[in-house]
């Protein structure tokens, strides 16, 4: 069965270190990362706690969570710091131009 992508953002909405929220058609939060010219999304909720990842701070390929200071991959959504230790949901993205698509 073939993936469904749909558009959240345009490219140049999101700035390296600026993580973005946008709401999937189904209602989930995603938090999108950019790295480079690569693109990241994940579920915006921590796995600890009621937090918005995209409020958090992002260094390099991980963001910390603004409430207790955990921390996730945003390649992989693997927890790597205390007090996160389940992972993270990851999302595919690709583009089209300069159009963001998420798989769903």
């Amino acid at each position: 069965m073939m993936r469904e992508y749909v558009r959240v953002c345009c490219t140049d909405e999101i700035s390296e270190g600026e993580p973005r929220c946008f709401e999937l058609p189904d209602g989930n939060r995603i938090a999108v990362f950019r790295l480079g010219d690569d693109f990241y999304a994940t579920s915006d909720k921590c796995t600890h706690g009621n937090a918005s990842l995209s409020d958090g701070w992002q260094e390099k390929d991980v963001i910390e969570c603004p409430f207790h200071g955990g921390s996730f991959n945003i390649k992989t959504g693997k927890a790597v710091n205390f007090p996160c230790i389940e992972p993270v949901r990851t999302y595919d993205v690709k583009l089209k131009g300069d159009a963001l698509l998420i798989a769903v």
